[in-house]
């Protein structure tokens, strides 16, 4: 089969139709209309749909970070709270350990004062007991002195010596 050969304004028609002349006003009609109805569904259905999106995200942001700041303004304020208690709890242990020491202190001052007084009661006591006994020693010691005197009279000579001489003997 042999090509045929076409005339010039033909070739142009069979090739490219949306460049033939002749159909300009049916496709420029076709482009409006579709152009039109696109415009028209995306104005009405599409568009509103992605700013309500677009706006409910910013309102969301908006929200969560109004709710982030109050959230770090709570939390600030609780660790200024938390910090104050700790400041008082500390406070008031430092006191109740001063209390306590000062109490025992005094305790202990009570106890060695009243040890002390005990002891000097108890020394008192003991000097009095050992007077007595020493008084007592020595009023007995005459006694002990002539009975001794009298015994080694006695083993030397053979006989006790009188009351008289051993008053003598002892020198008083």
């Amino acid at each position: 089969m042999a090509e045929e050969k076409l005339p010039a304004g033909e070739a142009a028609a069979g090739g490219m139709p949306q460049f033939d002349f002749s159909t300009f006003a049916s496709q420029i009609t076709w482009l409006i209309i579709t152009f039109g109805i696109l415009y028209f569904i995306l104005a009405t259905m599409i568009l509103p749909k992605i700013g309500n999106t677009i706006s409910n995200r910013h309102n969301r942001i908006a929200d969560d970070l109004d709710t982030a700041s109050r959230m770090q303004r709570e939390a600030e304020e609780a660790e200024v709270a938390y910090e104050r208690v700790l400041a008082d709890a500390k406070a008031k242990a430092h006191n109740v350990a001063e209390s306590t020491r000062a109490s025992i202190n005094e305790e202990i001052e009570r106890e060695i004062t009243a040890a002390d007084a005990e002891a000097a009661a108890q020394a008192l006591k003991s000097e009095a007991k050992i007077a007595d006994v020493r008084r007592e020693a020595l009023s007995n010691i005459d006694a002990i002195a002539r009975d001794a005197a009298s015994d080694i009279v006695k083993k030397f000579i053979g006989k006790a010596p009188t009351a008289a001489q051993l008053k003598k003997i002892l020198g008083g």
